[in-house]
């Protein structure tokens, strides 16, 4: 989103009719619509590779699991081909982890879970960190591309809100997307839509995602080792790692606060 105020009124007339007119640009131009099909298929081909290097077998326990009992159906299948597919089962993984979040399509938790209890904890941390960094990437690209309408509409007060944070904080841009990764103050599916309409850089939200996801995907992944223990997905955040992540989101943001009592 442009700046409100420039430095001439013929500039800021520009930039305010551009605004007004990207937020509503209905339909999409073509090389929009090409360049949202092309990720598309893109990650389909990807599935698909794995499909046809899978011996043939019933898949129709593949499914994205809704529910805690679904996720654990799903686990006991693939244990089985892990060990002898490792990787056609990362590559698998990968690619719905990857589109799901590129396409905001609920459910990821569940997918952090599984990487927990398929691969253990570091190098299920590993894989979820680098999945939902590239999930959020790409989803990054695609809101630039086609997604200042889609956010205008759903989330109008809450973009207006991050807008204004960003910008007060612009010489600490990395710290406060920081603590908005490690904590659950806005939702990450927003920020990931949301930052380029904002301006973020890439290289920020890049890092702060990296970064920033790890503590929660600890938690995740490891609560994923013992996923018969989990009887409701209210088990798997409870007060003390609430509190951790908190904190952790306070300690991210404490330089730029120094900074500005400094400043003041």
């Amino acid at each position: 989103m442009k700046n409100e105020v420039e430095n001439s009124p013929q500039s800021s007339s520009a930039s305010g009719q551009k605004s007004t007119s990207s937020s509503s640009s209905f339909p999409l131009s073509f090389r929009e619509i090409a360049g949202a099909c092309g990720v598309v298929l893109g990650l389909l081909g990807g599935l698909l590779c794995v499909y046809f290097t899978m011996p043939v077998s019933d898949y129709s326990f593949l499914k994205l699991p809704k529910t805690l009992e679904d996720l654990q159906i799903l686990r006991d299948h693939l244990e089985s081909y892990t060990n002898d597919y490792t990787i056609q089962v990362l590559v698998g993984y990968c690619m719905v982890y990857i589109f799901m979040q590129t396409f905001m399509i609920p459910g990821t938790v569940f997918m952090s879970l599984l990487a927990g209890s398929l691969f253990g904890v570091y190098k299920g941390v590993a894989l979820v960190v680098f999945t939902a960094t590239a999930g959020a990437s790409s989803c990054y690209f695609l809101s630039k591309l086609i997604g200042r309408p889609l956010v205008f509409f759903l989330w109008p007060d809450k973009l207006n809100f991050f807008q204004s944070q960003v910008a007060k904080r612009r010489n600490g841009l990395l710290n406060y997307m920081l603590f908005l990764r490690v904590t659950p103050t806005l939702p990450n599916t927003f920020i990931n839509v949301a930052s380029p309409i904002v301006d973020v850089p890439f290289h920020i939200f890049f890092f702060a995602t990296s970064v920033g996801l790890i503590p929660a995907a600890f938690v995740t992944v490891r609560a994923g080792i013992a996923l018969g223990d989990l009887h409701s997905m209210g088990d798997l955040y409870d007060f003390q790692s609430m509190a951790t992540l908190f904190l952790i989101g306070i300690v991210s943001v404490t330089p730029t606060l120094m900074s500005n009592k400094d400043k003041t």
